[in-house]
């Protein structure tokens, strides 16, 4: 038999031969396995990228959560220092209530303390609801009881304030308490 007859039917048909005496078929084989590892080599280096890649957003993940974690423990530090010299005034107020006789002038020191603590807080971003005489809004208020009334106008509207409710930047903070007419 000739040699030309072991070959597969394609190089038998082409005399695909090299000029050192191998046949095509081992340059292909060759070629697959240099393919093979350039697919390899291709494949570890995505694995490699995904795993830098997965590295930083977890360390992104604990950054945030870490930060998030301070911003949460001093978010509130703005408000209680400006409430500090709320607090320093009630101390003065608490003092002069032991040395001095005159009502008069302790009801005024006192007034001067709720008005500066109120204002602290507005300046904060609190406001107060108005409810007495509003119409009754389930969304605003929460009705403790329902008492009747002789006037037909105060049917449904908010007729006394247990509990105000208040506002922090436009968002309920705590619903008002009150007494509906029926």
């Amino acid at each position: 038999m000739e040699e030309k007859d072991l070959l597969p039917k394609e190089e038998a048909e082409t005399g695909s031969m090299t000029g050192d005496g191998t046949s095509a078929s081992s340059e292909v084989g060759t070629e697959a396995t240099t393919e093979l590892d350039q697919l390899q080599a291709e494949l570890q280096e995505q694995k490699e990228k995904f795993i830098r890649l997965y590295a930083e957003f977890d360390n992104f993940k604990r950054r945030t959560a870490k930060e998030r974690i301070d911003l949460i423990q001093t978010a509130g530090r703005e408000v209680i220092q400006s409430m500090l010299e709320v607090v320093d005034d009630c101390d003065r107020a608490e003092r002069q209530l032991t040395k001095s006789d005159d009502l008069q002038q302790i009801r005024e020191g006192i007034q001067l303390v709720f008005s500066k603590l109120r204002n602290t807080l507005q300046s904060k971003g609190l406001k107060e609801m108005k409810s007495v005489g509003e119409e009754f809004n389930p969304d605003f208020h929460e009705a403790i009881t329902e008492i009747p009334v002789t006037d037909e106008k105060m049917k449904g509207k908010v007729v006394d304030e247990v509990e105000k409710g208040y506002m922090l930047n436009d968002k309920i903070i705590r619903f008002s308490k009150v007494v509906v007419g029926k």
